[in-house]
């Protein structure tokens, strides 16, 4: 049998779960979640190596009309993932409706590659209404696979993976069979400290954050770890510093936490707050933050 591979996008509007589908798929947290839309900025690939197939999984920002640049330069890694896919997920929520997703839909249409419908979340429905859906989406996209799933709860997860891995064209393993993912360990380092930002912090303040680390020192027994997090307005940096550094603090070593975890090492960390001013409208930061080219 000769070996397949192949690039397998998900989209999809904010919070259905592609982030949460996504490591379930690879079997590791690579991709932050919490509640609040826009969690994903980057798209942030996930590699599942079989002896007979690799898949390459593409998680990419949920779908929303853009009002500032940055947004702008989520949107453009949305807009790849439709063109240099081999196979795409929608991912759609079981409460959701189709005429939610006619902008994504239209664009479906438009494409001859395998689609396959994933309706998240059937643990908050009934198998009626479930059917019901199921019968819409095959109305307006009659030759897509239709799998529902419960990403949170793993159910009907290896049935999906068997359907993506029977629509992979043959091909060999486009990167070594042992990698994970193409993102460097500070990337998720900082992706780590931005999650306990967007889980602690209301408002403005989640959206308002870039993380950058600056240093990355591995000694023997520890990592010395020291990150930047960017605000747009000097108000927000007193809002997360806090009241005599305590939210900052509790921020740090939460983060601190999840990412002994993830390098399965001891960390020092070290977060400093900066302001720059607008960054989020400033192409030149976008693009040292990563957002374009």
């Amino acid at each position: 049998m000769k070996h397949r591979s192949g690039y397998v996008n998900i989209i999809g509007k904010p919070n259905v779960g592609k982030s949460t589908l996504m490591n379930q798929l690879v079997g590791e947290k690579l991709s932050i979640i919490t509640s609040k839309a826009q969690t994903t900025r980057h798209r942030i690939l996930g590699i599942v190596n079989k002896p007979e197939y690799q898949i390459v999984f593409s998680d990419t920002p949920g779908i929303i009309e853009p009002k500032y640049e940055l947004q702008k330069s989520m949107m453009k890694f949305v807009n790849t993932a439709f063109v240099d896919a081999d196979v795409i997920l929608l991912v759609v929520e079981v409460n959701d409706s189709i005429e939610g997703n006619m902008n994504i839909l239209s664009r479906l249409k438009t494409l001859e590659l395998p689609i396959i419908i994933v309706i998240n979340k059937i643990d908050l429905s009934d198998q009626e209404k479930l059917n019901n859906l199921v019968n819409e989406w095959l109305e307006e996209l009659p030759k897509a696979k239709i799998i529902p799933i419960s990403a949170l709860h793993r159910a009907n997860i290896n049935q999906l993976e068997d359907c993506i891995s029977s629509y992979l064209p043959e091909a060999p393993p486009y990167y070594p069979k042992d990698e994970l993912t193409d993102r460097p360990e500070r990337f998720f380092v900082s992706e780590i400290i931005r999650e306990k930002i967007l889980t602690y912090y209301k408002k403005e303040i989640p959206y308002s954050v870039e993380v950058e680390i600056e240093s990355f020192k591995e000694k023997p027994e520890i990592i010395d770890i020291r990150a930047l997090i960017y605000v747009n307005r000097d108000s927000q940096k007193g809002i997360l510093i806090g009241k005599g550094g305590l939210a900052l603090k509790k921020t740090g070593s939460a983060a601190r936490i999840d990412i002994e975890k993830f390098l399965d090492k001891k960390v020092f960390l070290e977060l400093f707050v900066k302001v720059k001013k607008n960054w989020r409208e400033d192409p030149n930061q976008l693009k040292r933050f990563g957002y374009q080219e």
